[in-house]
């Protein structure tokens, strides 16, 4: 599984790292960052991605309202979706998972644990 490309929504600029960093461990992936939905969609017009791992709480536009229309779409409607949020709340998980995302991570992830997730998705679609 190489030169992965990842699509990394947060706010944060410390959960954004910290999640690229993670995702290094695949080797050659490329990485774009957005700072909310609405940049989401945005870099989505110009980069192609294999992935998208986004949170829930983000001004602009969240996370679940972009799950909703990454799937609408039919140029994204088949990508994977993680959703990685603090929001640990099983109306949340069962909403974003309603909604079309592949999987839901709680924050504090453990890298580990991303990285098997994601294979897990990959492993899927193939």
């Amino acid at each position: 599984m190489e030169g992965l490309r990842f699509l990394v929504v947060e706010d944060s600029p410390t959960m954004r790292q910290l999640i690229s960093f993670s995702l290094k461990r695949f080797k050659g992936c490329k990485i774009v960052e957005a700072v909310d939905g609405v940049d989401a969609l945005k870099k989505l017009q110009t980069e192609e991605v294999d992935m998208i791992l986004t949170d829930i709480n983000m001004p602009v536009m969240d996370g679940l309202k972009l799950v909703s229309l990454v799937r609408q779409n039919s140029k994204t409607k088949e990508l994977p979706i993680i959703i990685i949020t603090t929001e640990g709340a099983q109306e949340d998980r069962d909403r974003g998972l309603a909604l079309g995302a592949n999987a839901y991570i709680s924050k504090p992830i453990q890298s580990s644990h991303l990285l098997k997730v994601i294979g897990d998705i990959l492993e899927k679609a193939n």
